[in-house]
Order: structure tokens, then C-alpha cells, then sequence
């Protein structure tokens, strides 16, 4: 029985599944007498609902109900935690099916892989923080002296942003470390495909998360997010998003001296090696347009030795040919819509200031529809491109060709992102040179998207700050102290 067929007149009926528009504040449902509409990208005249547009006041109120929440679930040992918290996981894949649903029409998330993929992460993501949370335990030791107790406390109030794009896998990825810390959570989720974050607060209900210790909170982020991340009671920030709203919101912890992370855009390089399986290659780099293109650590830049340039081109187009675009819900489909009409006008942009730069268009280049934008590679006439420096977060890749090995790398780090590398090589000697000396938070080498959820992860230069993932986001989020007890002291 799905968990979302609550009575409730104010919820609405996406795709035969009940999606509350309000925030969840201190284990309620909270209106706001503002709202903001979210709308289908795979059907622009549709508005899915009347979201609840949180304001100074909705924050001031989700931190009180944090603050109160965080007396109950910061006194919680882990093992306590981590019941809640399979709970949580285990509702989450009783629901699989009307969670990707909701995605899929809230942002046009292809239905197949968030069905079969991004929601089991989700679950994936509680069981582990559930259970790493109880091996993070107390480090003891004796020396110098004294017995020695480096003990983790839970840190606050932790307020949580993340993206528009796979927001159910993201959010989950980044609240699971705070609560499996202690913390209480307020999670902000994009304006633009808010409602999976409301299915969320449903099911954290259901889990049996103690009042006001998980809060979801909609709005814009100009309004109810800068409240939230200025608010001194907040005592941990973890953001993903872009570059310009991540130095808004680091001033703002800076302010009141909060710990703060943020995993940010990429502009991946895709290195592919003479050597490499070329059929393997080509095929990723198509791949590469998935999602249509809105993933940040997409490899858009495709570096290709200069022997095999005309063959790697003859192979790449064919297969970039066979993607299809369409309706999300339609297992053909590989390219789906864009999120929004504004972002379709931001890539569209790009696209349209590279033909006046004199960058040569190697195909596509075109917008077919409001919310679609063609399978684009574009070789630019110099390094210093615009397309080729600044993240396009579209189905836009860029093509250079390189003669060595060390102009290779020197390409792959030419810009200011560092969040992601690829590289297709059959030497084992070249990868981990080339992989060691590529500065990215993460180099992937004849493979892509697979990775141990606690190896840590996030980005280098403007792509973020700190670390996620593992012990890594469980340390962020707490506090350690030092207790010493001096040798030979007794009862």
C-alpha cells in the first residue's frame, strides 16, 4: 500500500500520487500564504501544483522546530538512530515506484532509471549512514600521561540545499550523514522540482523521526534559503548547486562562524587515449548527453588524441544519431526535457555566443522545442572559449584534440572546475599517471558513475569545498572533543 494516499484536500494528485504542496515543520504540514507553481517539463502547460513559498517567518519557525527536534535526536545513541533510519530505507523502496513518478514529472528524470537506480540509492543512503554512524564510535587510547577519549558530538541544527536535478537521490545523500550524526535536518529543495522532498517528509513521518527533527521548508532561494543560512541557531550548512549562490551562502556562514560545505558545478574533461577501446570511448562520450546533459559530473569536454580524431568522430556521431528525445515515461526516450524553459534559454545562449565567436558547431546547435535542446558538439577555435571554461549544464560538449600526454593534461586542467575526470586508455601505467596528475575530486578511468558511497567525494577549485561521503560527511557534521583523564585518577 503506497504511503501516500493520505486524506488530506490540500495534497494533489500526481500521476495517481498524493504529493502535499505545504512545508513539514515540527511533524506538520505548514502553509504559507504565498506559493509558487511547479510545473512538468514534459508538459509546460501542466502545473503539478501550488507549492507553499516559505519565507523569513517559515524559517524562523523551522529552526525553533529544529532546535526542539535536536533535544530528542541528538540524545538518541546511534543504534536508536540507525533503527529510525532503516525504517526510513525500507519505506523508501515500499514506494519506489510513486517517488520516481513524481520525479519524473516534477524535473523529467528518465522514469526507467530513477525507478530501477536513483530511488534505491536513496534507501541505500540511509542504510549506510545508519550503520557507519555506529562503527564511527568513540576513540580511546592511552598516552602522554592519561587516557585519551576523542568523543563526536552531534553538532545542531543542520540546514540542507540541495539542486533541481536528481533532487530525491541528492537530498537523501545529504541529510542521511547529518541525522545519522545527531543532527536535526532542514531540508530546502530546489523551487524548480520541489515535490519529491515533500514525499520525503511523508515517509519521515511514517519512519517515526521524532517532531521537528527532520523539517522540509519550499520557497526561493533569494527568500526563505538566505533566512535559513543567516539564522545564527544553524550550526551545520551542506549545499550543492552553483558557484555564485555557494559565495552567497559561505559569506553567510562565515558570519556566524558555521562549518560549511559545498559540493558545486563541473566542467569534467573526457580523455581519450590512441590506445583506448575506441568503441568503448565513443560510446561514453555519447552518453555523456543523457539526461540531457544536467549532470554535474558529466565528462563535457572531450579530449581525443589527434591520431584518431576522424574515427572517433565517425563512431561518436553514429551513436550521439541514436539519441532519442522524449516523454520520460517512454522507455525509448534518453533525452528527455529540460528542467525549464530558462534554463533551455541559458544553454541556448551558449550556444548562440560560440556561433558569433567563431567556434565551429560540429552538429546540432538547434532548439527543436521549448524545452528541448539538440545533441551538441562544438570544436572551439581556442582554449579560452567560452564554452569550453564555463559549465553549460546541458547537451552541449565541447571537442579538442591533443598530440602528448602531457598536453592532455594540461588541457584537462585548464579551467577553474575540479570536480570530475574520465579517462579511456588500455595502459595501466597511463591511467594512474595521467589519473594522478588530472586535479579533479574524482577521475574515473574506462568507467563512469561507479564509485564506494564512503570513499569521499566533492570538488576542487570552484567546484566545492569539503568532503562528502563516508566518515568524511559523518566528521563535518559533528563535533569532536578531547576528553583527557589523567593516568592513575580513580573512583
Amino acid at each position: 500500500m503506497s504511503s501516500f494516499n493520505l486524506n488530506d484536500p490540500r495534497r494533489v494528485d500526481v500521476e495517481g500520487v498524493s504529493v502535499s504542496p505545504d512545508h513539514y515543520i515540527g511533524g506538520q504540514r505548514v502553509s504559507s500564504p504565498n506559493t509558487f507553481e511547479s510545473r512538468s517539463p514534459s508538459d509546460w502547460d501542466r502545473v503539478l501544483a501550488k507549492v507553499a513559498r516559505g519565507d523569513a517567518a517559515t524559517a524562523d519557525l523551522a529552526v525553533t522546530a529544529a532546535q526542539e527536534g535536536f533535544k530528542t535526536w541528538g540524545s538518541m545513541t546511534p543504534a536508536e538512530r540507525g533503527e529510525i533510519m532503516h525504517r526510513m530505507a525500507d519505506l523508501i523502496e515500499a514506494n519506489n515506484d510513486e517517488i520516481a513518478m513524481v520525479e519524473t514529472m516534477d524535473m523529467a528524470f528518465l522514469y526507467e532509471s530513477m525507478r530501477l537506480r536513483l530511488v534505491a540509492r536513496g534507501a541505500t543512503n540511509f542504510r549506510l549512514y545508519a550503520d557507519l554512524a555506529i562503527e564511527h564510535q568513540e576513540r580511546t587510547w592511552d598516552g602522554r600521561g592519561g587516557a585519551h577519549v576523542v568523543q563526536s558530538m552531534p553538532a545542531g541544527p543542520a540546514v540542507i540545499i540541495t539542486p533541481w536535478n536528481a533532487p530525491f537521490m541528492l537530498s537523501t545523500w545529504k541529510i542521511t550523514p547529518a541525522l545519522a550524526a545527531g543532527n536535526s535536518i532542514i531540508l530546502k529543495p530546489a523551487e524548480w522540482s520541489p515535490l519529491s522532498a515533500s514525499l520525503l517528509a511523508d515517509l519521515a513521518g511514517e519512519a517515526g523521526f521524532p517532531a521537528g527533527s527532520f523539517n522540509v521548508v519550499q520557497g526561493i532561494g533569494e527568500e526563505v534559503g538566505a533566512a535559513l543560512v543567516s539564522d545564527p541557531r544553524v550550526r551545520r550548512i551542506s549545499f550543492t548547486g552553483s558557484p555564485p549562490t555557494a559565495r552567497h551562502i559561505g559569506k553567510a556562514a562565515a558570519e556566524n562562524i558555521v562549518p560549511f560545505t559545498a559540493e558545486l558545478g563541473g566542467k569534467g574533461p573526457l580523455i581519450i587515449f590512441a590506445d583506448c577501446d575506441l568503441d568503448a570511448a565513443a560510446s561514453m562520450a555519447s552518453g555523456q548527453f543523457d539526461d540531457s546533459g544536467q549532470v554535474c559530473l558529466a565528462g563535457t569536454r572531450l579530449l581525443v588524441e589527434a591520431s584518431i580524431r576522424d574515427e572517433f568522430l565517425a563512431k561518436f556521431n553514429e551513436l550521439a544519431d541514436k539519441h532519442v528525445m522524449g516523454d520520460p515515461r517512454d522507455g525509448a526516450t534518453t533525452m528527455a526535457p529540460m528542467v525549464h524553459p530558462d534554463h533551455v534559454d541559458n544553454v541556448e545562449g551558449f550556444v548562440e555566443r560560440a556561433k558569433a565567436n567563431g567556434d565551429c558547431i560540429v552538429r546540432g546547435g538547434s532548439r527543436p522545442s521549448r524545452l528541448n535542446y539538440e545533441p551538441t558538439l562544438i570544436e572551439p577555435k581556442s582554449n579560452d572559449s567560452e564554452v569550453v571554461q564555463s559549465e553549460i549544464f546541458g547537451p552541449v560538449l565541447t571537442f579538442q584534440t591533443f598530440e602528448t600526454d602531457d598536453e592532455a593534461i594540461d588541457l584537462a586542467n585548464s579551467t577553474e572546475y575540479g570536480l570530475s575526470s574520465l579517462i579511456f586508455t588500455s595502459s595501466n601505467e597511463r591511467a594512474v599517471r595521467v589519473g594522478r596528475a588530472v586535479r579533479a575530486g574524482i577521475v574515473w578511468v574506462n568507467t563512469f558513475l561507479i564509485r564506494d558511497l564512503t570513499a569521499p567525494f566533492g570538488g576542487i577549485g570552484i567546484s566545492g569545498i569539503g568532503r562528502e561521503g563516508g566518515a568524511h560527511a559523518l566528521e563535518f557534521h559533528s563535533d569532536l572533543k578531547t576528553l583527557i583523564i589523567k593516568e592513575g585518577t580513580t573512583s
